[in-house]
């Protein structure tokens, strides 16, 4: 009965170290917000900076999983070369490695449940705070306490290994530092990692074995090395239902930590020797556990700097040898969209989930301004325009398969529990993919409608053909105003001249309305034609309505005030 109380407690002390964590990396993410995507573009401009800046991301956000998602966005929208993301990928391993000094230099030194509560304690008065700013640094500190907590716990949890002599002899045969053992100890580091999903917390639990004397030291330093493969395994089975660069940037992940660990396990005891060197200490001829945590620490640092180094001069050779073995497939229909993210965990980085739904946003406004460019030439366009409205067609689907993918990954993302704030970005972000995709619609009917004229063999008096070109430009204008830099920031006076925008483009409609009616009488024009030119007139008007709300929402998303003009 004790044992299962043991395990009990074990387990529900892992989990409290994982809450903690994760509260931790999402509060971290929140405060560093989307500048996290400037620095990672300003600092790859070399492989030792990639490596650099894989680290600091990682240092910063504590989590070399939402740094990988980062670079795998980065990669697909072409900002980063494979090789360049190899060397982030390099930099994150290094960067990971923070949690467990982190965890050897407090965990065992000082008193953690007074760390623990201090944290949570100076938390508590910004959590009912009003400005986000303060809320998300509790989220870091009450984090940070759980992750302590948690850490006691663990380390109370652990029984005396004195009491059990069989399961001290049968553990002592994995710390022989034979190739058999070490293997065995490597892959239950994956094993563990994988089940966890987490590197750190796994980290965490091995320096505590390690302290508590449940496992010996030669054993303890093999657990590491199956962790920093662990880590990219769910990372790779996630790549499967990615793109091709996707897939790229997790294969290499792998492939990186498995060929160092390898390389590792045969040099084994040199690298051992070498720690030991360069650690306070002789962890060989002490018997205290004390000096375990620091020396694990190292070991950890020490291998993954070089890997690092042993890996960073061949990044062009080890990215050419990841695309001959994971081949772009030239199948691939250009005119079907795959958001690459659908399928993964959306609770592991919804931080950085946000910053590539952006930039899936502002590809979709971008999109939108080529479709009303190619509506604007087929507009007056002599000859046969059915080709031209097929290419339209096409486009105004992809905006579809665009809306459905985005919108479903962001109801996703709501319902896995995201905070207050993440929940409205959400919603809002969702309002301006739907109107986005309305306003490619209209542009399809439009050209629809061209088309419609030409075979009916309709025509526009020219009074209709230089007002419906007036409209055009003007309608054009607010769509550049607004869609040039979707998903991105929008200042009161970008709004103000929004609703300006709206008020000329319903002026201008009523307009062009009250002229077709004035003509109506005129026997020359046949209502038909009539009817069709109110109808294009009438997707033009709505346009607009579309981008006002986009401008709003925009104006709500980014927290600026919304400033009304007197129509």
């Amino acid at each position: 009965m004790s044992i299962l109380l043991s395990l009990i407690e074990i387990v529900g002390s892992v989990g409290l170290f994982l809450y903690g964590m994760k509260m931790m990396s999402d509060g971290l993410q929140k405060s560093a917000g989307s500048r996290l995507k400037s620095i990672l573009k300003a600092m790859t401009s070399n492989r030792f900076m990639a490596v650099f800046t894989g680290a600091f991301l990682t240092m910063v956000i504590q989590s070399s999983s939402a740094t990988t998602v980062m670079v795998v966005s980065f990669v697909s929208a072409g900002l980063m070369t494979l090789g360049e993301s190899i060397g982030v990928i390099l930099g994150a391993n290094i960067g990971t490695t923070v949690t467990s000094w982190i965890v050897s230099l407090i965990g065992f030194k000082v008193n953690n449940t007074v760390l623990a509560l201090t944290a949570i304690a100076a938390a508590l008065p910004l959590v009912f705070s009003k400005k986000p700013k303060l809320r998300e640094y509790s989220e870091i500190l009450m984090g940070f306490g759980f992750l302590f907590m948690g850490l006691n716990f663990l380390q109370n949890s652990m029984p005396d290994i004195a009491q059990y002599p069989t399961l001290l002899s049968f553990l002592q045969k994995f710390n022989n530092g034979t190739i058999a053992s070490l293997l065995a100890c490597v892959i239950t580091g994956a094993i563990i990692t994988c089940v966890v999903q987490s590197s750190s917390a796994t980290m965490a639990i091995t320096i505590t074995l390690a302290y508590q004397g449940w496992i010996g030291v030669w054993a303890a330093a093999a657990l590491c090395l199956g962790q920093n493969i662990g880590t990219t395994i769910t990372a790779f089975i996630a790549s499967l239902s990615t793109g091709t660069d996707g897939k790229r940037a997790a294969l290499a992940h792998t492939l990186f930590n498995v060929v160092g660990s390898v390389i590792a396990i045969v040099l084994f005891e040199p690298l051992m020797v070498f720690v030991n060197s360069v650690t306070p200490g002789d962890i060989f001829s002490s018997s205290s556990s004390t000096d375990l945590p620091i020396f694990l620490s190292m070991f950890h640092t020490v291998f993954n700097i070089a890997n690092t180094l042993l890996f960073l001069p061949f990044t062009k050779q080890f990215a050419a040898l990841i695309e001959r073995l994971i081949k772009r497939k030239e199948e691939i229909d250009e005119n079907k969209y795959h958001f690459q993210y659908l399928g993964l965990s959306r609770s592991k980085a919804p931080e950085l989930y946000l910053i590539a739904i952006r930039d899936e946003v502002k590809k979709m406004g971008q999109l939108t301004l080529d479709m009303f460019d190619e509506y604007e030439k087929l507009c007056f366009e002599k000859g046969d325009i059915s080709e031209s409205v097929t290419a339209l067609k096409q486009k105004e689907d992809y905006a579809d398969q665009m809306q459905e993918q985005l919108i479903d990954f962001c109801v996703g993302m709501l319902q896995d529990s995201q905070s207050p704030t993440n929940a409205s970005t959400l919603q809002k972000l969702i309002r301006i993919i739907d109107e986005t995709e309305s306003i490619t619609d209209s542009i399809f009917n439009m050209a629809k409608l061209n088309e419609a004229k030409r075979r009916d063999n309709l025509h526009f008096s020219d009074q209709d053909k230089d007002g419906l070109k007036e409209f055009n430009v003007l309608v054009e204008d607010y769509l550049i105003l607004l869609l040039k830099n979707l998903g991105g920031k929008i200042s009161t006076e970008t709004l103000l001249e929004a609703q300006r925008f709206e008020i000329e483009v319903n002026e201008f409609h009523n307009k062009l309305v009250e002229i077709c009616h004035t003509n109506m009488a005129d026997r020359d024009r046949e209502i038909k034609s009539v009817m069709l030119y109110l109808e294009i007139i009438r997707h033009l008007e709505h346009i607009g309505d579309f981008c006002l709300n986009i401008a709003e929402t925009e104006a709500s998303l980014q927290k600026h005030s919304q400033p009304q003009i007197e129509s």
